[in-house]
């Protein structure tokens, strides 16, 4: 369901553009090790920061994962950090191989965006969620349910991103930030959403189905 185009997110080029440019000054000088060493740096944050086209799947009320990664947590919780009120709790975790996109996972309007700094716990492990750095956006959907998406940083993910703005409208599967270099993010659906992952599974945000909003 992905299409083969190759494409790179726009808050990588800076970086590449920098790499690149070490890389053409090392050969100038000579420095044949730090010239190989910088390439592959280079090779490595475009392969990153890629940013594959995806095709969304309809229907009504699906959700579809946020982010790239892994099932790590499935739960039931009492509060996001925009809004109270008892949620089923998705928690994703990406490695540095995973596409780092972060896409919409349902239709609606942003209603609220709120980031908090915090410490850079390893995104894998459960107090991450609490403790670390973190970016959350609250959105309402068509029919005023609330779901909660949150960027959350790593031990390596130092720069959280994000594209939208509070009352824009969206739509499922648009992209709304990156985290760079390792993370997580949560995600938080209304208490009597069915959910249609179970921990360990493999997803590709805007494309897997990760629940249902009833």
């Amino acid at each position: 369901m992905t299409e083969m185009r190759f494409q790179v997110a726009k808050a990588g080029f800076p970086l590449i553009v920098l790499s690149a440019l070490a890389s053409v000054l090392f050969g100038m000088i000579g420095s044949t090790w730090l010239m190989i060493t910088s390439v592959a740096g280079t090779a490595f944050i475009i392969f990153f920061f890629r940013d594959p086209r995806r095709i969304v799947p309809d229907g009504p009320g699906f959700v579809v994962a946020p982010a790239d990664g892994r099932v790590i947590s499935l739960e039931t919780v009492n509060e996001t950090p925009l809004f109270s009120g008892t949620c089923r709790k998705i928690s994703i975790f990406m490695s540095v191989f995973n596409v780092h996109v972060n896409r919409i996972p349902c239709n609606g309007k942003v209603a609220g965006i709120r980031y908090s700094p915090g410490k850079f716990f390893p995104a894998s492990k459960n107090n991450a969620s609490d403790q670390n750095e973190n970016n959350a956006l609250s959105i309402e959907t068509p029919n005023q349910k609330k779901v909660c998406v949150v960027q959350v940083a790593g031990l390596i993910a130092r720069r959280i991103i994000c594209y939208v703005k509070k009352e824009e409208n969206v739509l499922k599967g648009k992209r709304f930030g990156i985290i760079c270099f390792g993370s997580r993010v949560d995600t938080y659906l209304p208490e009597d959403s069915e959910i249609l992952v179970k921990k360990g599974d493999r997803v590709r945000a805007g494309v897997s189905i990760i629940g249902h909003i009833k």
